[in-house]
């Protein structure tokens, strides 16, 4: 739905802007802390956006039509903030004067989930140019499965993904990154408005970045338009809203609107200046500044009745586009009912009936390596989930990510074998961080299931995106794979060791470790089912696929950990609770143990976070508070292990980086084995 822009700018629309500037001001004044300049100097894009070109409609915030918009300068949060009071999100006037205060509708930066109209979570700088381009290969792939035959730009799914980015975000790296990709994907419906106001806290951005950003996305592929700024230092308007007119007509590209403003304009001493950047500016400098701007100096958070009923004109304007896009899915409906059916269920979230009886079980007696196993359940998952897709860091055969038949997610006029633009492989290229943004950005747009892969120690790469699909609750799978020293020869540079820890330590993110094919099976099965922040860590190196005749059910990797085989007596004498690769080893070691009579029960515990969850009943009868003589086996730092095995426990871990060699000499010689276990064991007995 491509809908034009309304009746022609008056004098109520520059009044609008004009109070929208001195909102910014005031708000942070008000706290005594903010961002002033950029929202300042913003004002007139965000409202050109939100007023007259934005497919939106502020009485349902996630209708399936609209138009997404993000702020990628989340620090500018007010810029947001005013245009959801002027749309009617629900955000009032008293929301503004509640600024970065506790439990308001306006934090610090925007919050998804938290405030009606914010689409992601931005402020860490450069994830909302990421987000933007994984919500623009989302609703590709989404057109795909619901309207693939129509003519590219006339789908009631087809819509338009807007980003208003700054210097910091395209100095980071990840929207490098991701905005090379978007180039390749040639992502026509998303379009970055870059605000180049060449001010950031360290003042004039020249003394570290002077490229050329138009020519650089002229070379990622991208159709660039430059807007300039006028004589006086005020947006040139009509210039930029003819840009926005004219990125709305490009299909096949993603467009960058290059901007030139001044920040705080029209602040009279203040524009311009790092100050204005991230302080209050101060009561007489904003009394002047009301004064540049025609308004009363007098007055705070001043919103004349006519102003407000302008501008909330637009939630009229949402409810006629929503009636017209509601015409046509009615039609929709109607030609595609199974179409129709599965946009319900994705819709919802819901999973197909009994889709769990499709899903592997492997035969004990042969060796087999995690990524393998959650190889062979991706293909299962691929089958009956067509909303299923994802890919890799260039990795894709060692994590054993790609979806066998799937089609290559690439744009129609790519020349690439097994090309397809609805395809559900994707190829991200050695890009860790920007896959993990991309990733976020596919959740968020609400429809489908993604998972990608890399190496756990590139994890490194991918904390930031990791966090914050945590912090939103987002149900995006990190395939971790070569997750220890057991990688072998690629050395300590590839082998990670706190890694596992660090993960761990983001709240909200299950770290999942599963111990043979088995286990990869359940974890997978409740990686589906709890549509929750996900880390998959899997083995390089073949373990051995536990005999669940005489081991306990893998069912039990749903609780976190579960007791995988009992001592000969109960309650035990010791206990060993061990992760992936080295639960092998505990039993190996159980074995010694009780063959010297001392009662052993092996824990497999692939997710201390599931475990967690659990009742304390249960906890306490996998790991019985009289029970204190406990050891953790994991191929990594021992960091966080303490709370399981207590003061009289202990941990077989390592504390120092890996080497070259292959997986049996690297646990031989850094103590990952049976042995070494049992001797931890024997001399903590009474």
């Amino acid at each position: 739905m491509r809908a034009q822009s309304p009746s022609v700018w008056n004098e109520l629309d520059d009044r609008a802007v004009a109070y929208a500037r001195a909102l910014a001001m005031d708000a942070v004044q008000k706290v005594g802390n903010g961002h002033p300049g950029t929202a300042m100097s913003l004002a007139p894009v965000a409202y050109t956006l939100f007023q007259r070109h934005l497919i939106h409609d502020p009485a349902d915030p996630t209708w399936l039509g609209r138009d997404r918009f993000i702020l990628s300068c989340g620090h500018s949060s007010l810029t947001l903030y005013t245009q959801l009071f002027y749309s009617g999100y629900g955000v009032e006037l008293e929301d503004l004067k509640q600024f970065r205060t506790w439990g308001s509708l306006t934090p610090g930066h925007p919050e998804f989930g938290h405030t009606a109209g914010v689409e992601t979570t931005t402020g860490p700088l450069g994830q909302g140019v990421a987000n933007g381009v994984g919500m623009a290969m989302a609703a590709r792939y989404e057109r795909g499965l619901l309207d693939p035959d129509a003519p590219l730009g006339e789908s009631i799914f087809d819509h338009n993904i807007w980003v208003i980015c700054s210097d910091g975000d395209l100095q980071e790296g990840v929207s490098a990154e991701a905005s090379s990709l978007a180039g390749t994907q040639q992502l026509g419906a998303l379009n970055i408005i870059y605000d180049a106001n060449r001010i950031s806290i360290e003042g004039d951005t020249h003394v570290a970045f002077t490229e050329d950003v138009s020519a650089r996305y002229r070379a990622y592929g991208w159709h660039v338009i430059d807007v300039p700024v006028l004589t006086d230092g005020n947006i040139d308007r009509i210039a930029l809203e003819a840009a926005i007119a004219e990125a709305k007509q490009e299909l096949h590209r993603p467009t960058l609107i290059h901007m030139h403003s001044v920040i705080a304009w029209p602040a009279p001493k203040a524009q311009g200046t790092a100050k204005s950047h991230g302080s209050a500016l101060g009561d007489l400098e904003i009394a002047e500044t009301k004064k540049v701007l025609g308004l009363d100096p007098e007055e705070t958070f001043a919103m004349p009745a006519e102003i407000l009923a302008h501008v909330r004109a637009v939630k009229s304007r949402g409810f006629e586009l929503h009636k017209q896009w509601d015409l046509q899915f009615v039609q929709w409906e109607k030609n595609n009912p199974e179409r129709a059916a599965l946009l319900t269920r994705l819709r919802q979230r819901a999973l197909p009936n009994e889709w769990e009886k499709s899903i592997l079980e492997f035969p004990a007696g042969k060796d087999l390596s995690t990524r393998k196993a959650s190889g062979d359940v991706i293909q299962e998952l691929a089958k009956i989930l067509p909303e299923f897709w994802g890919g890799s860091a260039d990795l894709a055969e060692s994590n054993n990510t790609t979806i066998e038949g799937g089609g290559s997610f690439l744009p129609a006029s790519s020349a690439m074998a097994g090309a397809n633009p609805y395809g559900r492989i994707i190829h991200f290229g050695i890009r860790e961080h920007a896959m993990g943004s991309i990733l976020n950005g596919i959740t968020l747009h609400g429809l489908t299931r993604t998972f990608a892969g890399t190496f756990l120690v590139f994890s490194d790469y991918m904390r930031p995106p990791a966090r914050l699909a945590a912090l939103m609750h987002l149900g995006v799978t990190f395939i971790w794979s070569h997750d220890s020293i057991g990688l072998g020869e690629d050395g300590p540079t590839h082998q990670p060791i706190e890694h596992i820890a660090a993960l761990r330590a983001i709240p909200g993110l299950a770290v999942i470790r599963p111990a043979d094919a088995n286990e990869t099976v359940h974890a997978w099965r409740s990686i589906i089912a709890r549509d929750e922040p996900c880390a998959l860590l899997l083995s390089r190196q073949n373990l051995p696929v536990f005999d669940r005749t005489i081991f306990a059910d893998a069912a039990g990797v749903e609780r976190g950990a579960y007791i995988l085989k009992e001592a000969s007596s109960t309650p035990p004498t010791a206990i060993l609770i061990a992760t992936g690769s080295e639960v092998s080893l505990a039993v190996a070691a159980q074995v010694i143990l009780e063959s010297r009579g001392v009662a052993t029960r092996v824990v497999s515990a692939p997710c201390l976070e599931w475990f967690a969850q659990q009742p304390q009943i249960y906890r306490d009868q996998v790991l019985p508070p009289s029970v204190t003589l406990r050891i953790s086996v994991e191929a990594g730092i021992a960091q966080g292990w303490r709370e399981y095995v207590g003061d009289r426990g202990a941990s077989v871990s390592i504390e120092h980086y890996g080497a070259s060699a292959s997986a049996g000499v690297l646990f031989k010689e850094f103590g990952f084995t049976p042995e070494r276990i049992t001797d931890e064991v024997t001399r903590r007995l009474p």
